[in-house]
């Protein structure tokens, strides 16, 4: 970093960086440091009639006060904080003082790691504390901490910012209290699913992330190049084509956590980068699939809240299965009042304009039906319920349905507003699949971006033979995000994406730096 942007603190901090080693204390040591006690563990098992016990810890300062030749500090840890006693005698024996007049009192800062070799105690004022008898500076923050004060209930100083702190997660974990439990809660959920499956004895594969067709899904793929094989790449939207050939090749069941990409909007629920889950269970159907999510989902919210309610926003989520079942054409006839049962598609573009909503040329019968769903229906199903039974046009990869070959057998599960998982009874024909796919090519001639490509390596695994097979793709981020009351995908995700930082232009110079 150039000098000349430093602020005064930093500059400072790097001084005292310097100073440190002219004293020959290493401001950044490379030798491991054991640490044998953490801040919650040392402060929820303390017992004053136990014999006295020593401990070795390590944190980051986060405040201090000096008062002579005794001092505190509080040190934070990944699992909280702990008070640390600091006797400038005990660590400093000899007559030399230096590392607690010189280092500690002035060359130390809030946010720098230290490490502090001493016993546990009791306060006079009551507070369960390290008492330190050594003190091992083990990393300088050349940046200060935006340290968060509360005086009288008022919260002063407050680093609240979301793009800041989407930006700098780095710092949002050390000094905003909560953060870190959202990411806690995120590795239980998925901990707590995995699990789920494998006591199913259904097993956890990787499917490939660059793929020669993206398939299993309609969206718009970010797209690459491959140097050495001179192909174009794009980057998997969903892994369900790649699963299901494994289901062809005589797996029972197999599951997958998979980062997926899709370069389209990006919202409160929407991030272009994202988690999904997706699994495949042979000689199952969609009716089975509810059941089994159901119980899935009631699992993983008493694993990781104690309770099957959630609290989101103003509204409270019982994830207490069985959840409620509705058939798409129900639910717009619920909505709208109109009964869309046998209609075309120039119907269809009637009813959205009699709505007031917005369409194109380039959209079907599949998405126009999506999109009376999408905004008259969807946003009003605030407990988990299953729509059920979509039209035939909106699911290219699903069975026909048992009972009504105009529909297929598939659910969305509609939770507080927004879809969290899609499943189906999983199309096996060979032929009626090409055929499928054969009028998403229409589609995508009209100007679909989104249409699906025919992928004849998944044609061809059809012909060797699927069994029946139902799957099930769950978004994890919005899963996350209702386990954790959460109401942006932003605040489950660690680094988000984000707009490039702004730049600014030196004064009589044409480079740019970053701001």
């Amino acid at each position: 970093m150039n000098p000349q942007e430093l602020s005064e603190q930093e500059i400072v901090r790097r001084g005292s960086m310097e100073e440190m080693r002219r004293l020959g204390i290493e401001p950044y040591p490379a030798a491991e440091y054991v640490v044998t006690g953490h801040a919650d563990e040392i402060l929820s098992t303390f017992d004053d009639n136990a014999p006295q016990r020593q401990v070795t810890i390590a944190g980051r300062v986060m405040s201090r006060r000096i008062m002579g030749k005794a001092s505190f500090m509080e040190l934070q840890d990944a699992t909280g904080r702990v008070q640390v006693y600091i006797n400038r005698d005990e660590i400093c024996p000899d007559e030399d003082k230096t590392l607690y007049n010189t280092v500690f009192k002035k060359l130390l800062d809030i946010g720098d790691f230290v490490g502090v070799k001493g016993y546990v105690f009791r306060t006079q004022t009551g507070q369960v504390s390290v008492h330190a008898q050594e003190l091992t500076v083990l990393s300088k923050s050349l940046r200060p901490l935006p340290i968060v004060k509360m005086k009288d209930g008022v919260v002063y100083d407050a680093f609240d910012d979301p793009e800041m702190r989407y930006r700098r997660r780095y710092v949002d974990l050390v000094v905003n209290d909560g953060v870190k439990d959202i990411f806690v809660k995120r590795t239980k959920v998925f901990n707590s699913m995995r699990q789920f499956f494998n006591d199913h004895g259904y097993m956890e594969v990787e499917t490939p992330i660059l793929q020669s067709i993206p398939g299993g899904a309609a969206a718009r793929p970010f797209i690459t190049h491959h140097n050495a094989l001179d192909i174009p790449l794009y980057l998997r939207i969903a892994d369900e084509l790649y699963l299901k050939r494994l289901i062809v090749g005589g797996f029972e069941g197999v599951y997958e956590f998979s980062k997926n990409f899709r370069n389209e909007g990006m919202d409160r629920t929407h991030n272009p980068e994202f988690t999904c889950m997706e699994i495949y269970v042979s000689y199952k159907d969609y009716k089975w699939m509810m059941e089994f999510t159901e119980k899935l989902l009631e699992k993983i919210c008493l694993d990781v809240n104690g309770t099957t309610e959630v609290k989101v926003g103003d509204n409270v989520i019982s994830f207490k299965a069985p959840f409620r079942r509705v058939t798409m054409i129900d639910a717009i006839k619920d909505f709208t009042g109109i009964d869309i049962t046998g209609m075309g598609e120039e119907e269809l573009r009637d009813v959205c304009r009699k709505l007031d909503i917005e369409v194109d040329a380039s959209m079907g019968k599949g998405k126009l039906i999506d999109e009376i769903f999408g905004e008259k229906c969807e946003g009003n199903y605030i407990q988990p319920t299953f729509i059920i039974d979509y039209p035939i046009e909106m699911s290219p990869l699903t069975k026909r349905h048992r009972d009504n070959p105009e529909l297929t057998e598939r659910f969305e599960l509609m939770v507080n507003g927004k879809e969290l998982a899609n499943a189906y009874s999983e199309l096996n024909d060979p032929i009626d699949q090409y055929e499928r796919f054969v009028e998403q090519m229409r589609l995508s001639e009209k100007g679909d971006d989104e249409a699906m490509i025919i992928d004849a390596d998944f044609i061809r695994a059809l012909e060797y033979g699927m069994p029946p097979t139902s799957g099930m793709g769950i978004g994890m981020d919005r899963l996350v995000m209702l386990m954790t009351g959460q109401t942006t995908i932003q605040e489950v995700l660690l680094f988000p994406q984000m707009r490039p930082e702004k730049r600014r232009v030196k004064e009589n110079s044409d480079e740019a730096e970053e701001a």
